[in-house]
């Protein structure tokens, strides 16, 4: 999506040579034009799938994959970072580290909103290391449904994250491939 790459080039910040901020376009504040756009790329991608429904870890991912479920006219499930009062007691859990919080959290997902006959496309908005993407992926196998594919906004290539993802044999599709964040540029890859 040459779109997204401008606008990742006019309003990213290169915090080191790891880390990218988004929040100009996916962390912080959103574009509902572009986010409608990348759910349709997305959509597109995934057309012949089958998708039941489509999941994401709260909450940088919600926006994206809300715009996707949309196109795909399923519903949208996320995984929560945080128990509530209300949090369903007997739900599919996973412990995981944060790469850019720097702390380690559990994800939930309440077995009432994913089923053994679901096929799932889980949406997310960045894969770096992807231990949220591997702790979600291991909380979907637990369900019984099937994952038919990953789609993620920004996927750093530099970082194992979505090797690890498709050794698994998951199917990733990236909108944008960054190949490096050395010496404060962006470099993308095809």
């Amino acid at each position: 999506m040459e779109k997204l790459k401008q606008r990742i080039l006019e309003e990213s910040t290169v915090m080191s040579e790891q880390v990218l901020n988004l929040d100009g376009i996916l962390n912080h504040q959103v574009d509902p034009g572009l986010t409608m756009e990348m759910g349709r790329e997305f959509a597109a991608r995934f057309k012949d799938a089958g998708v039941t429904r489509v999941i994401t870890v709260e909450s940088s991912g919600i926006s994206v994959a809300f715009a996707t479920a949309l196109e795909l006219g399923v519903p949208l499930v996320f995984a929560r970072r945080k128990k509530t009062l209300l949090a369903d007691p007997d739900a599919l859990c996973e412990r995981v580290p944060s790469f850019t919080k720097g702390i380690v959290t559990d994800i939930m997902l309440s077995r009432k909103y994913i089923r053994e006959q679901d096929k799932v496309l889980f949406i997310d908005d960045i894969i770096a290391n992807g231990d949220a993407a591997r702790g979600l992926v291991k909380i979907i196998g637990r369900s019984g449904a099937e994952l038919v594919g990953l789609g993620v906004v920004v996927e750093k290539c530099f970082q194992a994250g979505a090797r690890t993802i498709r050794e698994q044999g998951i199917r990733l599709e990236s909108l944008v491939k960054i190949e490096s964040l050395d010496n404060g540029t962006i470099t993308f890859t095809d």
